[in-house]
């Protein structure tokens, strides 16, 4: 961890150093490091470590002149006509324009998308408002060097508060111990969660002799009530789903690992800078952890716990 890498990098910083500082052959090297040799010469004639920027220097067409770019140009911004209408358009004028190299045109002038026009698309629905203490609960799947670990993650629908957990397996008895653990981190009590169908969260349709489910046990054990996704909905619990999103672009996308021990310490440190100092634009600027605070002044009935004394440093009050 450290060095920031792009997708498709099959070496870090310390292994094209060692490369480059080896008297070995490239045959060696390529089996030392699980590489191929051309990847082991490419190193082996740079005098840096860093990769080097892709993509054109001075973005310009191919196809188009300097001349036919500005007509496209200006007959969008005085049509502001969608794209296939242009292209009917301008195609009698520049015969070898085609619907991409339009596109790509409009893009590198940064005109490829028409304004907002009111009224021409339907409102936005809103979510159903709940109070805090709806949580949206996942499993996905993430690697290090080590191998793969499995991501639970929970999200209140109204406060944002995350809680995560990465284990080795992804079975019933450690969705419940999860939930447990999820339940005793939050300072308020929780009414509902959703989770998709899953066998770790619940049984399966032709499971109908099976014993309660454990995830089941404990939601009842604490006055819960278990609600599941529709079948073949994902996007019901789009909430948590775009979480995991944000954890993974935020550790396993963006930064290499060398072990578990690494992972679960970074992951530990985004969450609490996730619930106690990023100020969300849903919240109103206030960050997760000052929205629950803010909820303990109006309805104090939903917490167990005064949740001003679980933020992080000193806590000190006067009476």
């Amino acid at each position: 961890m450290g060095q920031i890498l792009h997708g498709s990098a099959t070496t870090t910083e310390a292994v094209r150093r060692a490369i480059q500082n080896s008297q070995e052959s490239l045959r060696a090297l390529s089996k030392r490091y699980g590489i191929n040799q051309k990847t082991v010469a490419k190193w082996k004639k740079r005098a840096s470590v860093a990769d080097l920027p892709t993509g054109p220097r001075d973005p310009h067409s191919t196809v188009l002149s300097l001349e036919q770019e500005a007509i496209i140009v200006a007959f969008r911004k005085h049509t502001l006509l969608p794209l296939d209408d242009c292209l009917y358009a301008l195609q009698p004028t520049i015969p070898h324009l085609t619907r991409s190299s339009l596109h790509r045109c409009l893009q590198r002038h940064g005109i490829s998308r028409l304004p907002d026009v009111e009224g021409d698309k339907p409102a936005k629905k809103k979510f159903k408002s709940y109070p805090i203490g709806f949580f949206h609960i996942d499993i996905a799947e993430v690697q290090t060097a080590q191998g793969k670990l499995r991501l639970f993650v929970g999200i209140d629908r109204t406060s944002k508060f995350a809680y995560a957990e990465l284990h080795t397996e992804a079975g019933k008895m450690i969705a419940a111990q999860f939930l447990r653990n999820l339940i005793a981190a939050v300072p308020y009590k929780i009414h509902t969660v959703l989770t998709d169908n899953g066998i770790q969260f619940t049984n399966r349709a032709r499971d109908k002799y099976a014993f309660h489910h454990i995830f089941d046990r404990v939601c009842d054990e604490n006055g819960i009530e278990h609600r599941l996704t529709k079948l073949k909905h994902p996007w019901t619990n789009g909430q948590v789903e775009r979480m995991n999103r944000t954890i993974k672009d935020a550790t396993v996308k963006r930064f290499h690992y060398d072990d578990h021990a690494q992972l679960k310490k970074h992951l530990a440190d985004f969450i609490d800078a996730y619930n106690f100092a990023r100020r969300l634009k849903t919240l109103k600027g206030l960050t997760p952890y000052e929205f629950i605070c803010k909820q303990w002044t109006s309805q104090p009935d939903r917490f167990i716990i005064d949740p001003i004394h679980q933020r992080p440093g000193l806590n000190t009050r006067t009476n």
